[in-house]
């Protein structure tokens, strides 16, 4: 259940997940990512009294800057990087299968699983500082699972997806709204998260959980692709090696493409 670094607490019939770490800025540990996935599938079997979850994070840095990057160090072999992606997507299946509508409200960076979470998310408001996007290219050359990739497809469209990883660049704000990744722009997202949580209480559940279902099957029909290849290909790389020591020692990685 929830650790030190995830505040959690229902009120009102409205749930809220806190990303503790805004001195990381809020850089994901793999307790966190647990903690955020027995919260998902306590809502998924008893959310009884609970009308919506709302995820965002501490501080006004960072929704969530990713994985915490010491963690990859971890990884060594074929089967920890397919490991740590199975982990993934079971993390962010649980969590866009809750049958509640799930709010991102987002400060600042957003980034890696910070993003991959809130793509699993139904709205996301965003402060006129957003920074969304997988710049994995340029910092840790390892790659997104075919199901995280899928998501971001069915938000943004596969030509934006493509461009934005390829380029390693940061969707900012107003472009974020402008294509549909978020709904609006707001300087207090979490005040109008709560809004339209409060919203959302009186309107019939199962047209909501029906609704967000039939669209979760529509995605993961479009995902049943095989990735392990493409996953063990960029973890177990000297890239992926060179990239996360690079990051940790804050200087541009030497590329080899192996």
């Amino acid at each position: 259940m929830p650790d030190q670094d995830i505040n959690y607490s229902v009120d009102n019939g409205i749930a809220t997940l806190v990303f503790n770490r805004p001195e990381a800025r809020n850089a994901l540990t793999f307790e966190m990512y647990d903690s955020v996935a027995a919260i998902s599938e306590s809502l998924i079997k008893d959310h009884a009294g609970i009308h919506a979850l709302i995820i965002t994070g501490a501080g006004d840095k960072a929704f969530a800057a990713g994985t915490d990057i010491s963690k990859f160090r971890e990884l060594s072999s074929a089967d920890d990087a397919l490991d740590y992606e199975r982990r993934m997507d079971h993390v962010m299946g649980l969590l866009e299968s809750i049958p509640i509508p799930s709010i991102a409200a987002i400060r600042g960076a957003c980034t890696g699983g910070g993003a991959a979470l809130a793509a699993c998310c139904d709205i996301r408001i965003a402060s006129a500082d957003l920074k969304y996007g997988f710049p994995i290219a340029r910092t840790l050359g390892n790659c997104l699972s075919i199901t995280n990739l899928s998501r971001l497809v069915y938000l943004i469209g596969a030509a934006r997806t493509k461009e934005i990883i390829l380029t390693s660049r940061l969707i900012q704000s107003a472009e974020a709204q402008q294509i549909g990744l978020i709904s609006e722009i707001h300087s207090e997202p979490l005040q109008r998260a709560q809004e339209l949580a409060e919203q959302m209480k009186g309107h019939a559940p199962l047209t909501i959980s029906a609704t967000k279902e039939g669209l979760r099957r529509l995605r993961v029909k479009a995902a049943e692709i095989e990735n392990d290849d493409l996953i063990v290909q960029c973890y177990t790389s000297e890239d992926f090696k060179e990239g996360v020591e690079a990051f940790l020692a804050k200087r541009t990685p030497n590329w080899k493409g192996r």
